[in-house]
C-alpha cells in the first residue's frame, strides 16, 4: 500500500547565474536539476552523494529558504511557496532545520534561555514567560540537558552539547519535518552515536518526518527508510533502504558503499 507522504518534492531545478569574460557573458551552474521523490510521514528519507551534488541546496528549498528555478515543493499536499502571512508563519513551525555546524548555528550572544525560547515568542506559544521556561526546561530534559543551562552561553557547551541545543531549538515550535543537514559531520565518533539515538528517539516520541542529508552510508544504513542517491545535481538512483544497501542497480551507488569497511567485509564473497 502506497503510504501518503506528508513532503513532496516535485521536479525541483536549481540554477545559479555565473558571470565570466571582459563582457560579462551570463552563465549558468545548474546545482539541482529536475529532482523528485516523496517523505512518508513519520519516516526518514537520506539524501546521500559527494560534496557539491546538491544535497544541501534541495534541503534549502524544501524549507523554502531558497527558491526553485523550476518544480515545487508539496507539504501536506499543498505548495509551499504559495504561502504568505500568517499561513507562511505557520508553515515555518512545522518545518524546521538542524544545520552541520552546532557552533556557527547558535547565535553566541544569545542564552539557552533566549535560544529555546525565540521561536515560541515569534509563533505566539505560551501565555507568559513563565510558560516558555516551562517549556525551554521540558525541551532540555528532552536532549538531556541540564535545567541550570538555562541561562549559559554557547560558548561554554561541548560541540556534542551544542548540537543538542540546536535540536532542541528545532523541536520548540513542534514541527512535523525536519531538515537535518550533516548534522553529526563535525562531531567526534563517540558523540555521533548518542546524538544519533536521540534524533531517532525523538522520532518515535514526536512522530517526526527527516530528511537526513549525509554524506556518510553508515549514518544512512542506521538512519534512513529509504534513500536518494546524488550526484552533480542529479539522482542517481532511489529505494528503499534495503534496495539500496543490498541491491544497487547503479555503477556509483556501488562504489559509495565500498567505502564502507563492513559494506566491503560483507561482500567480499561477491
Amino acid at each position: 500500500m502506497t503510504k501518503t507522504p506528508l513532503l513532496s518534492a516535485r521536479g525541483l531545478t536549481k540554477r545559479f547565474p555565473l558571470r565570466k569574460g571582459l563582457l560579462a557573458v551570463q552563465e549558468w551552474k545548474v546545482a539541482v536539476d529536475n529532482v523528485s521523490f516523496d517523505i512518508p510521514r513519520s519516516e526518514t528519507l537520506a539524501l546521500v552523494g559527494e560534496s557539491g551534488s546538491g544535497k544541501s541546496t534541495i534541503g534549502l528549498m524544501l524549507l523554502d529558504l531558497l527558491t526553485p528555478t523550476a518544480g515545487e515543493v508539496l507539504f501536506d499536499g499543498r505548495p509551499v511557496v504559495s504561502k504568505h502571512g500568517k499561513d507562511r508563519l505557520a508553515l515555518r513551525s512545522k518545518m524546521q532545520v538542524v544545520f552541520q555546524d552546532p557552533y556557527a548555528s547558535l547565535n553566541a550572544r544569545l542564552t539557552v534561555r533566549e535560544t529555546l525560547t525565540e521561536g515560541l515568542i515569534v509563533h505566539g506559544i505560551g501565555d507568559s514567560p513563565r510558560d516558555r521556561e516551562e517549556r525551554a526546561l521540558s525541551l532540555l530534559d528532552e536532549v538531556n540537558l541540564a535545567p541550570e543551562v538555562l541561562d549559559r552561553y554557547p560558548h561554554e557547551f561541548s560541540g556534542g552539547q551544542r548540537q543538542r541545543i540546536a535540536i532542541a531549538r528545532a523541536l520548540s515550535v513542534s514541527p512535523q519535518f525536519i531538515v537535518l543537514d550533516e548534522p553529526t559531520s563535525s562531531l567526534d565518533a563517540s558523540v555521533q552515536s548518542h546524538v544519533l539515538n536521540l534524533l531517532r528517539m525523538l522520532q518515535r516520541k514526536h512522530g517526526l518526518t527527516y530528511l537526513f542529508i549525509t554524506h556518510n552510508l553508515d549514518i544512512m544504513a542506521y538512519m534512513a527508510d529509504s534513500v536518494v542517491v546524488m550526484k552533480s545535481g542529479r539522482i542517481v538512483e532511489s529505494g528503499t533502504l534495503d534496495d539500496i544497501f543490498h541491491r544497487p542497480r547503479e555503477e556509483y551507488t556501488r562504489q559509495l558503499l565500498l567505502a564502507i569497511p563492513k559494506y566491503l567485509a560483507g561482500n567480499s564473497s561477491a
